[in-house]
């Protein structure tokens, strides 16, 4: 049993008054009992809430302008997030899980679309469950499944001749698509969820289908996921409208509409996320809150690749279920959910005096939704609340330090959405379990590992010439790829 003193207590910000004084107590990975403290709290004062979730995230610890991807919109960007070699996968989990955890993010999608190489894949994928229990967080595994279009979307026969003859036989060779087998790319899925069962990784890995996009995968392949996420009662994670030339293609290769292409194969579904839907339009989104989709909005990924802001308010109104997503490029690069959830708070609560997001929709948003997407029909019940009963899912703020000017009585909540961040915070409980103490990482060294992971890479990319070539060749591919998207005649690559 646990017990927390709190000088203030959100159970369940933007819909309960902020308590003060207040004694949390934590049992069997549960919250036990909420009562006011014996005393007025004395001390250090702390602010305790119920920790966040990120429903849309790929499990990368090095960052996009590490490798120079800064400024480049989502398709020219994406090969440059394949020009580090692969890294030890467990390091690297470690790592991304560990900043994400200290930010008070409890529950993490990990859409694994950059494998690390050098192991089998089970055995990879061990090892990311491994860095999981290990740092304490629960994580929603997505294997990553695609068959078509590596280079764009085209195939890659007409996306290879629209690029510069000096390169073509090094983008081909790197990035076209190779043909794996359906049923083989299925039953990996299955594969990894043995292992995860059998390996003791159950509580906190929930293995997940997950094809890339529509762009990335035939129908036969959709088809065959949506079958088997109906058979086996599995979540599924796909990228959908991320872009406005993703929402170009969709409009000619579907002209029926992209939603109901996927509603009519049976995979609009309560155990369906989709990631971004930045383009999506009034229909497409009432078709996906009627079939009960969850929708990861990634709002700072989505202006930091240039992919615009997602309708918010219109996925609001037509009753979406929305769910924070930071898709390994947050604001700032730094994982950090209070962050994001203040960004999207500014940006689609209205403006004036207009209200087209309220607090308790930013709130259901920031904790309440992702718990589904990360964890499937597992999710927990009472997710992002801290009443009786309810996952013992805790954050805990120096109340000190983010009311560091403390002049008059302020609402706790506002001064969250206004100023608050992961270097406000002391502590984490994932569970029950204390996963971040003063600000550290409990079941880690995290500086250790970050330490040993950067000294690999480094030493990896010493000993690998081409990681240089290959850097120029992306950014001669970032300059072809522009003319090519800009082009109205790209239609006769559907």
């Amino acid at each position: 049993m646990t017990t927390l003193d709190c000088a203030w207590l959100l159970a369940e910000p933007g819909t309960l008054a902020a308590q003060a004084d207040v004694r949390l107590t934590m049992a069997d990975g549960r919250i036990a009992a909420v009562a006011p403290a014996p005393a007025p709290v004395a001390g250090p004062r702390r602010l305790a809430l119920p920790a966040l979730s990120n429903a849309h995230d790929h499990g990368r610890f090095f960052r996009s302008a590490t490798v120079g991807a800064f400024e480049q919109p989502l398709e020219s960007w994406l090969p440059f997030i394949g020009i580090l070699p692969g890294a030890d996968p467990y390091l690297n989990a470690a790592a991304a899980f560990a900043r994400s955890v200290r930010h008070g993010t409890a529950n993490l999608m990990c859409h694994y679309t950059r494998v690390q190489g050098g192991l089998p894949y089970v055995d990879e994928a061990r090892a990311i469950a491994r860095a999981a229990k290990d740092v304490g967080n629960r994580i929603g595994f997505a294997v990553a499944m695609r068959d078509r279009h590596g280079i764009g979307y085209c195939d890659d026969a007409t996306m290879l001749a629209a690029l510069r003859p000096g390169i073509r036989d090094a983008v081909g060779a790197r990035l076209a698509a190779r043909p794996v087998d359906i049923v083989q790319q299925v039953a990996l899925v299955d594969d990894v969820a043995r292992m995860v069962e059998e390996g003791g990784f159950a509580g906190h890995v929930t293995v997940q289908y997950g094809p890339n996009g529509v762009q990335w995968c035939s129908t036969p392949m959709l088809e065959a996921i949506a079958r088997a996420s109906a058979d086996t009662g599995r979540p599924v994670h796909m990228h959908l409208l991320e872009t406005r030339y993703q929402r170009e293609w969709a409009d000619r290769a579907h002209p029926e509409g992209i939603v109901r292409f996927l509603d009519g194969i049976g995979l609009l579904s309560p155990r369906l996320t989709l990631a971004h839907c930045v383009w999506a339009r009034p229909d497409d989104l009432a078709l996906l809150a009627e079939r009960g989709v969850t929708i990861a909005v990634n709002t700072s990924s989505n202006l930091y690749l240039k992919s615009g802001i997602a309708p918010v308010p219109e996925m609001l109104r037509q009753g979406c279920r929305i769910a924070l997503g930071l898709d390994a490029t947050g604001v700032n690069e730094d994982d950090d959910p209070l962050r994001e959830m203040r960004l999207a708070y500014q940006l689609h609560r209205g403006w004036g005096y207009d209200v087209t997001m309220d607090r308790p929709q930013l709130w259901r948003y920031a904790a309440c939704h992702g718990p589904r997407a990360v964890n499937g029909a597992a999710h927990p019940a009472q997710a992002g609340t801290l009443a009786v009963g309810a996952p013992a899912d805790v954050v805990v703020l120096d109340w000190d330090r983010l009311d560091d000017d403390h002049l008059l009585p302020t609402d706790p909540l506002d001064l969250l959405l206004a100023r608050g961040s992961g270097l406000h915070i002391d502590d984490v409980y994932v569970g029950g379990r204390q996963v971040v103490a003063h600000g550290r990482v409990v079941g880690l060294d995290e500086a250790a590992v970050r330490q040993e992971l950067v000294a690999q890479m480094r030493a990896r990319i010493a000993a690998q010439p081409e990681v240089a070539a290959w850097q120029g060749t992306v950014r001669a591919l970032a300059e072809d790829l522009g003319p090519f998207y800009r082009r109205s005649a790209w239609s006769g690559c559907c």
